[in-house]
């Protein structure tokens, strides 16, 4: 075919193109705004890692605040960590701090291995500390409501500087620099696209660029369910982070075993549960604070139950240092359909100030509620037994009010 008659083919196409109402431009045009919707995830990326750029160079020679939740997970633990060598860059110093404690044996490996910097601070000593010295504050993976020392940073008057978290909105915070995105499975995936942008470059001969590379894929792994619901973008971020991670290190951290607390709590949810419209609910009892990851992990292990496909594992959790008791509880599921964040925000609701006792992300939640002025007196055998049958009952007539609304724990007066 010679070249005349390739112009007439186009000439062709063209008439035909305007014949049918579409002129050549609108059919350019049709296919450079399909190339910027195949852009747009990258072209959000670009302004969220240029943005955070600017941030930290404005606040260049600060020293920061980066709160975790009171009970840090791999995910936090890690991009806590990166969030602070990233900061280092600009001379910022960050002290990476949380107010509850590490009970999970993963984490309490992670820490101690890698020798992640990061420090419990008592909420009534920290009461005594000059908090002036920050100029800012970042929440990893929170955005606050999990956090006790969050009212501390409120009464100091110290800005929130930035967040960056993979869960749902929980509460209107107006910080300098916003990261969030619920529809990603962890943050670590969030903190893996910043390094690969640029804001950090890893060198795998540095051995804390290693550590902090492991500690990202272990959290990666933990909140993507070992990457079984991973996206495409956390198979992205694990192949980036193979090149600097350290695989036997991982190893040891995995290779943790259950304490006999941890399986105590386990048998006690399998001794308590009730099944109800594929929803498994178990109260607990008492924990100790340095439990309280046990909670979580007997949540992971009777939602593994045939015909279960939600579970919840809740109990009060007793800090004697502090003489403080709080609720705390965990769902797991693998339907589908359940929002985690709105089923816990629908079963509890608010506290006085507005915010939500709990909320969620992708197949886990959780959920913490003061017990306020009936905290204490465990010692009298019958008031704790009273006490935590109040409670029990409470919990699940609010949960099973949304499993079958039919259904009513208590009798209704008539």
């Amino acid at each position: 075919m010679n070249s005349s008659s390739l112009k007439s083919l186009e000439h062709t196409g063209e008439l035909n193109l305007i014949a049918n109402g579409i002129s050549l431009s609108e059919r350019e045009n049709s296919q450079i705004d399909r190339a910027e919707a195949n852009s747009t995830p990258n072209r959000f990326l670009e302004q969220r890692v240029e943005a955070l750029r600017e941030m930290l160079e404005k606040h260049r020679g600060d020293r920061q605040l980066v709160l975790l939740q009171d009970f840090p997970d791999p995910d936090a633990l890690s991009c806590a960590w990166t969030y602070q060598l990233i900061a280092q860059q600009y001379n910022i110093v960050c002290d990476l701090v949380y107010a509850g404690a590490l009970s999970h044996q993963e984490n309490i490996a992670l820490v101690k291995l890698t020798g992640l910097p990061a420090k419990r601070w008592n909420p009534q000593t920290t009461k005594e500390k000059d908090l002036q010295v920050y100029q800012g504050c970042v929440l990893i993976d929170n955005q606050g409501t999990t956090c006790q020392l969050m009212d501390l940073v409120r009464q100091a008057g110290i800005p929130i500087t930035a967040i960056v978290d993979h869960h749902s909105l929980q509460e209107g915070l107006q910080p300098e620099f916003s990261d969030l995105r619920p529809s990603t499975r962890a943050t670590a995936t969030i903190f893996t696209q910043y390094l690969q942008a640029g804001l950090l470059k890893l060198d795998s001969s540095i051995s804390e660029h290693v550590k902090c590379a492991t500690a990202l894929m272990h959290g990666l792994r933990s909140d993507t369910n070992r990457l079984m619901q991973a996206q495409e973008e956390d198979f992205l971020a694990a192949g980036y982070l193979s090149k600097f991670y350290d695989a036997q290190l991982l190893n040891a951290v995995l290779q943790t075993y259950r304490s006999k607390r941890v399986m105590d709590v386990i048998q006690r949810s399998l001794t308590n549960r009730s099944v109800k419209n594929n929803f498994s609910i178990a109260g607990v009892g008492y924990l100790r604070y340095e439990d309280r990851d046990a909670i979580p992990q007997a949540a992971d292990f009777l939602v593994t139950e045939e015909n279960v496909h939600t579970a919840v594992v809740y109990g009060i959790v007793h800090d004697e240092d502090e003489e403080l008791e709080v609720v705390i509880g965990s769902l797991r599921t693998n339907k589908l359909t359940l929002d985690p964040d709105e089923f816990i925000k629908e079963a509890f609701g608010q506290d006085s100030q507005g915010r939500f006792f709990g909320g969620g992300r992708l197949t886990a939640g959780g959920f913490e509620i003061p017990i306020g002025f009936l905290c204490g007196f465990n010692e009298n055998s019958d008031f704790a037994k009273r006490k935590w049958d109040v409670f029990d009952a409470q919990i699940k007539q609010k949960l099973l009010r949304l499993v079958n609304p039919k259904d009513n724990l208590l009798p209704s007066e008539r």
